[in-house]
């Protein structure tokens, strides 16, 4: 079987070494140039690949291809591969082939990696040998290729859900569903969510299935698929027979015969985002068998994570807070809802059909200057110029900090919380979180 892998990056690099591993006839081909730390894992591996280009005749006489998350469908080379007829999968599908481990996947628009991180640390906790992967930490394929794992905790995107045909959980947690990256998805949300619930498209009746029962198009969607899957919702709104509610200033477990509390005010994690994520990590460990103590200490230990409403530094009595993760407006909606100081708002980047007017309230409220971090920032002066705020427009990490810097009075706080992707200035997140971390220590 000859596969081949379009795109060098995480996934790319370690579905080829994955097929490698398998005997497969493998070809890495990507349309820009390859980092030197994933040439360096091809050349090991013996895998042939090019950069900087597309080579028809190496690539369509694939009997399959992985595409990787980031590149659309609509991309040249992905429309030649569907009129040739050749499967396309992600690296998702393709290594859950070889892998009986189990595996406990989330996926939503919001919250996702804070969950996916806490419920790694609790298995972690727990004694149990376990990956963490998808679209954080290492390559799943990679892992599945070198490594054995009786667990993975995979964080699943949209993008790595929309090749899925087979691959299936054994606990699906959707943690909710707002406007994203409709941009991939001819601007419909009908679309957006229904790649969403491609998470639940194969659970079976011994399967756990996770939700938000707050999440409004959630429960929309949900009342129009038939699931076999254990049904567990997590809300704040009322109290559920199983799942997770709160009741007394704790939240409430209930899975099976069993009940099991935690004080909200133990969690490690502040905000009411932050109690969501927490709800469903904690159901995450109930099903997996996961003692009721772990699970409390756990709640109570776990860190923050790189880039998720991550403080950074307080320089000059300024708290500088690091939430590049934020590439949407509900994120940030979260990040600001849970501000208790005068905030300097850094926001730009590469805008995804963001409709601003969801943040008016809580920028009226909460913020006094906003800094513009992007190559184009004309949508956001439309937004909010109206508020008569200090607005700033800067090109880099550097610039935006020493701008917020001038702009923030002691007792103030500078939240880096973009609303769009980084692509416009920086590789991905990742990147943009690191500058503005070195930017504020340069301060």
């Amino acid at each position: 079987m000859r596969v081949a892998v379009l795109g060098g990056g995480e996934s790319g690099v370690g579905s080829a070494v994955l097929a490698k591993v398998k005997g497969f006839d493998v070809f890495l081909s990507d349309m820009g140039a390859i980092k030197p730390e994933y040439i360096k894992t091809l050349e090991e591996w013996h895998i042939p690949y090019e950069q900087g280009r597309h080579s028809e005749d190496l690539i369509l006489n694939a009997d399959e291809v992985v595409k990787s998350p980031g590149i659309p469908s609509t991309a040249p080379m992905v429309r030649a591969i569907a009129e040739k007829g050749i499967h396309i999968v992600s690296e998702i599908e393709f290594a859950s082939r070889f892998d009986s481990a189990k595996k406990i996947c989330i996926t939503g628009s919001n919250g996702k990696t804070t969950t996916t991180s806490l419920i790694y640390y609790l298995l972690k906790e727990a004694g149990l040998n376990v990956g963490l992967g998808g679209n954080i930490g290492k390559s799943y394929a990679m892992q599945v290729a070198t490594e054995k794992h009786d667990y993975y905790v995979l964080e699943i995107s949209s993008f790595q859900l929309d090749d899925t045909y087979d691959f299936r959980p054994d606990i699906a947690i959707l943690m909710n569903i707002t406007p994203d990256h409709l941009d991939r998805y001819d601007h419909k949300m009908e679309n957006y969510t229904l790649a969403k619930f491609k998470i639940t498209q194969n659970l079976r009746p011994e399967d756990c299935f996770i939700f938000d029962s707050d999440d409004k198009i959630t429960i929309g969607h949900l009342s129009k698929i038939v699931l076999k899957a254990k049904m567990l919702p997590f809300t704040q709104e009322k109290e559920v027979s199983q799942g997770a509610f709160i009741r007394d200033g704790k939240i409430v477990l209930r899975y099976g015969e069993d009940e099991t509390d935690i004080y909200l005010n133990q969690l490690a994690l502040g905000g009411r985002h932050n109690i969501y994520n927490s709800m469903a990590a904690a159901l995450a460990a109930k099903a997996s068998g996961i003692d009721d103590e772990v699970i409390r200490k756990s709640l109570r230990t776990f860190s923050p994570i790189e880039h998720r409403l991550e403080p950074v530094l307080s320089v000059r009595n300024v708290l500088y807070i690091n939430d590049s993760k934020a590439t949407n407006i509900d994120s940030a909606w979260y990040a600001l809802e849970c501000q208790t100081s005068p905030v300097i708002w850094i926001v730009g980047g590469k805008d995804k059909g963001n409709d601003y007017s969801i943040l008016d309230e809580l920028v009226r409220k909460k913020v006094k200057a906003i800094v513009c971090m992007g190559v184009d920032n004309s949508k956001i002066h439309a937004a909010y110029e109206k508020f008569g705020l200090p607005m700033v427009d800067t090109g880099s990490a550097e610039e935006a900090v020493r701008e917020s810097a001038k702009l923030a009075s002691p007792g103030d706080v500078v939240l880096l919380s973009p609303c769009c992707a980084s692509f416009d200035l920086f590789d991905n997140y990742e990147d943009r979180g690191r500058k503005f971390k070195d930017a504020v220590r340069k301060l």
